[in-house]
């Protein structure tokens, strides 16, 4: 089953396939402004150069249970200037609710200074594998043991995701990275290892080791 996913996700991506259900962010401290990428665009129900984000956009979009505990967090996101992680869910602009993660990291200019955070928005609404179901497939991704497929297995444990939304993980951050995705799964791979495993990385330190997963 896993492998048979994985080898759909890699088709699609090849081909064109299914719109992607990642996409990319990016938030500017000085002047307070937002820039999303179509796929975001998208999650939200907009066409792709139909919106400009603002802060109270991007909150006018938070399912009403989750408003508060996101407004929090971009307050405090733009108060500490440290990197966040958060799952709530979203409404489109046709009322359908979607469940996502976003997750957001420090990104400097040219005299190292932090001025703004940027990321990645995983679309899990399609998502409807159980526990079990996930566990079974983590179990056969470390039996094939490449550094693809663990690195999927980590991203799938960590944030709860599907094989498919794993695999799309790594390839938007590839592109971003402008990496091999080979290479940069045996660097996510091996930084988590260092690190002890996933009984010693927290969720915010495994956030960090993908978004810099570029670094030497």
């Amino acid at each position: 089953m896993a492998g048979q996913l994985g080898s759909q996700a890699v088709e699609q991506a090849l081909a064109g396939g299914t719109p992607q259900r990642v996409g990319r962010f990016r938030f500017s401290f000085e002047d307070l402004r937002w820039e999303w990428s179509e796929q975001v665009q998208r999650m939200h129900g907009y066409e792709p150069g139909t919106v400009t984000p603002t802060t109270d956009l991007v909150l006018s979009h938070k399912h009403p249970d989750d408003r508060r505990r996101v407004a929090a967090t971009i307050d405090d996101m733009i108060e500490k200037r440290e990197a966040f992680s958060t799952r709530h869910r979203i409404i489109d602009t046709a009322g359908m609710v979607h469940d996502v993660i976003v997750v957001g990291d420090q990104f400097c200019n040219g005299r190292g200074e932090v001025v703004g955070t940027h990321g990645f928005y995983v679309d899990l609404t399609d998502d409807s594998d159980t526990e079990d179901a996930i566990t079974a497939r983590v179990a056969a991704i470390a039996e094939r043991r490449s550094a693809i497929d663990l690195s999927k297995g980590m991203l799938m444990v960590v944030y709860g995701i599907d094989e498919d939304a794993a695999f799309n993980v790594l390839r938007s951050l590839s592109q971003e990275h402008n990496m091999k995705l080979g290479l940069l799964a045996r660097r996510i791979v091996e930084d988590f290892s260092s690190r002890g495993g996933i009984g010693s990385v927290s969720r915010s330190q495994f956030d960090r080791l993908l978004l810099s997963a570029d670094s030497p």
